[in-house]
């Protein structure tokens, strides 16, 4: 295989991996926006704590989406840490995310419906770009090539045999 054509293939790997991503992340964030919009008016809470429950009920949908969806051939054997190393970049999401949202209703006072949505909107691109790559990279780690084949060598195992079809002679 040439360079280029391994440059395309990782290309079109990467391309598939961040539109998966982008549709988890597309459900999560309606979640993240629905939650804070109806905390927001069905409670008195302030804007950023509305927008921390809405963003702690996001995680946990993009979780499960992560690991079922986008991520889900990769590295399974450690549950327990994977879950940790995404719930400690979830929560540095949130900080990120929220603090863009403190910054503009307490530092500047802008505080409307509308602006409390754009600048919530926002923290959400600036902490994804952050989480796609945290996530990628440390979290649902790619299988390394040798227990990736010897996967895909024990599956094939499993499967049951075909019976092969005897193909008649050729005539010459």
């Amino acid at each position: 295989m040439s360079e280029r054509s391994a440059l395309r293939v990782r290309l079109d790997r990467l391309t598939r991996e961040f539109a998966k991503f982008g549709a988890v992340g597309g459900v999560g964030l309606l979640v993240d926006l629905g939650v804070f919009n109806l905390v927001r008016h069905v409670t008195e809470l302030p804007v950023v704590r509305a927008s921390v429950i809405a963003t702690v009920v996001a995680i946990g949908f993009n979780y499960l989406g992560f690991r079922y969806f986008t991520y889900r051939d990769r590295d399974k054997s450690s549950r327990t840490k994977e879950l940790t190393l995404f719930l400690l970049f979830s929560v540095a999401g949130l900080v990120i995310q929220n603090g863009i949202l403190y910054a503009a209703t307490y530092g500047f006072g802008w505080d409307t419906p509308l602006q409390s949505n754009f600048f919530k909107f926002f923290g959400i691109g600036v902490a994804t770009l952050f989480r796609f790559w945290s996530y990628r990279t440390w979290v649902f780690r790619t299988l390394p090539a040798r227990e990736a084949v010897q996967t895909a060598e024990s599956f094939l195992e499993q499967a049951p045999k075909q019976p092969t079809r005897k193909q008649p002679d050729a005539v010459l």
